[in-house]
């Protein structure tokens, strides 16, 4: 039992452009954003994909719209899929989260989640998804929090590991999900 995950981050959005952590905020895509989209479709509209889910977040759902626009592939938004909750801090300006991040690892942000509230919320989207989409490759469209989650239950990274990691950009990422993944570690 196991499911072949390829995620993607949500496309270029004006709050990337304008150095703003938009957290739980809906963000919108820029006009770059727009075009990666579109590029995003290109790459993995004949990919063996069979469904997407993307996380609730404007962006996110945006990015999916675009890319499989006129597909009959089914897109699925899921609110677990969402960003970290920057609680009160949601739209700070991103030097600022790079500061915070290893300060929220356990501790959440004011009036939102830690890291690790995050990782275990995409957790549960994640253990459903091998039970329902066995031997499929689906693909996922989230965000930083997204992709920690399946580094933290795929490749066994330690979010402390995970926060102190620089993020590089790159065409999707690939991930084979089984229910091993989800046995106990830190």
């Amino acid at each position: 039992m196991s499911v072949e995950v390829v995620f993607e981050t949500h496309s270029l959005s004006v709050d990337n452009e304008r150095g703003i952590a938009t957290g739980w905020l809906a963000g919108r895509l820029s006009r770059d954003g727009r075009r990666l989209a579109a590029e995003l479709g290109d790459r993995r509209r004949e990919d063996g994909i069979s469904v997407v889910f993307t996380s609730d977040l404007r962006r996110a759902v945006e990015t999916a719209e675009i890319a499989f626009a006129g597909t009959t592939i089914p897109i699925y938004p899921d609110a677990r899929l969402r960003e970290c909750n920057y609680g009160e801090m949601n739209g700070m300006p991103a030097s600022r989260l790079e500061s915070e991040r290893p300060l929220r690892i356990d501790r959440p942000f004011p009036g939102g989640e830690s890291w690790r509230q995050a990782v275990d919320r995409v957790r549960g989207f994640l253990q459903e998804l091998v039970e329902t989409h066995d031997d499929e490759r689906v693909l996922v469209i989230g965000h930083v929090a997204t992709r920690w989650a399946l580094d933290h239950f795929v490749n066994r990274t330690s979010l402390p590991e995970l926060v102190e990691a620089p993020f590089d950009w790159r065409r999707g990422w690939s991930y084979t999900l089984d229910p091993t993944a989800f046995r106990e570690h830190s």
